[in-house]
């Protein structure tokens, strides 16, 4: 029973946050009636919500648990000040992501209205393979992950994204190299990423800090020294030292 639960819940993804009855049913494999008492149950329980239209979305009390989640909570709350500093001098979009599985998460994004549109938001899951985020992530994830990613078939996403594997390798050994990311309209048109890691007393890296701009709106190298000095602050407030050494995996 708990197990169809779980896989009623985690239905619910970005661009899928509002669902149906019948695509609960689709998406799960449930029979219609038990997937009914089951959607009843969790939205009795406040993990789900109905709307007027008689669609369901995850529910507040949900999300007021997941908040709790320590890593999630001590990142966003340590990131913050360092978030907002960059945020204040660019004006541009400015996020925090974690790994998970074989994607990259968004935990934490500023932006400004006038900041260029994005392919997700916060909660949202971006690709390793072509997201400044993601080649950080997936740069210090290992070797096991890495083979993982690019054994697989590597979706395009634009005319600028990268598949070929050996060129990501080489861009990932960079990335392990200098601890940061340049990614230019890889995974949305016009817009360009300037990425760093994020690093724990033990010298793992546990997420990645980010700024996208729009192509051309300013110069990424002259963005960078920030984005890393502010990824470094972060670390620190996790423990890390210099002299600690980046592990890797």
């Amino acid at each position: 029973m708990s197990s169809r639960l779980l896989d009623l819940l985690f239905s619910f993804e970005a661009g899928q946050s509002e669902l149906s009855l019948a695509e609960l049913g689709r998406k799960t494999g449930l029979p219609h009636p038990t997937a009914r008492r089951l959607v009843r149950e969790l939205t009795a329980a406040g993990a789900l919500e109905q709307r007027e239209n008689g669609r369901f979305v995850v529910g507040l009390r949900l999300w007021q648990l997941g908040t709790l989640a320590p890593l999630t909570e001590s990142l966003r709350t340590m990131a913050q000040p360092y978030m907002e500093d960059l945020y204040s001098a660019l004006h541009q979009h400015v996020q925090l992501a974690v790994l998970e599985g074989r994607e990259a998460v968004v935990i934490e994004r500023l932006s400004a209205p006038q900041a260029l549109d994005l392919v997700s938001g916060v909660g949202g899951r971006l690709p390793l393979h072509c997201s400044g985020v993601g080649k950080i992530l997936l740069g210090h994830g290992g070797t096991e992950l890495m083979n993982e990613v690019l054994g697989g078939p590597l979706q395009r996403f634009t005319s600028r994204t990268v598949t070929d594997p050996e060129a990501i390798r080489r861009e990932l050994a960079e990335c392990r190299r200098t601890g940061s990311s340049l990614v230019r309209g890889e995974l949305t048109e016009g817009a360009d990423s300037i990425a760093t890691r994020v690093m724990d007393h033990e010298g793992r890296v546990v997420a990645a800090l980010s700024v996208v701009v729009r192509s051309s709106s300013v110069q990424t190298q002259a963005v960078l020294p920030s984005v890393i000095t502010s990824g470094l602050a972060i670390s620190r407030r996790l423990g890390w030292q210099p002299g600690i050494k980046v592990r890797q995996g």
